[in-house]
């Protein structure tokens, strides 16, 4: 996390990593229920990386299938 923070600029934190963040934390309260901290600690977590690689390959396919301004 501290390596995360650390490389990334603040401004992809905020607009990449932040809302994964929340939806993985959104979806951890409505679903997760193993009655033990450790348990909801690393399913949150894998369901952070899961959401935050959907999020990353949409955005790959949206900028490659976006036209080049600067081609006529």
């Amino acid at each position: 996390m501290f390596t995360l923070l650390r490389l990334l600029p603040l401004r992809r934190v905020l607009i990449e990593q932040l809302p994964a963040l929340a939806a993985a934390w959104l979806l951890a309260e409505l679903f997760f229920r193993f009655h033990s901290f450790t348990l909801e600690t690393a399913a949150l977590l894998a369901t952070w990386f899961v959401v935050d690689a959907a999020i990353q390959g949409l955005r790959r396919r949206l900028v490659r299938s976006a036209p080049d301004p600067q081609r006529p």
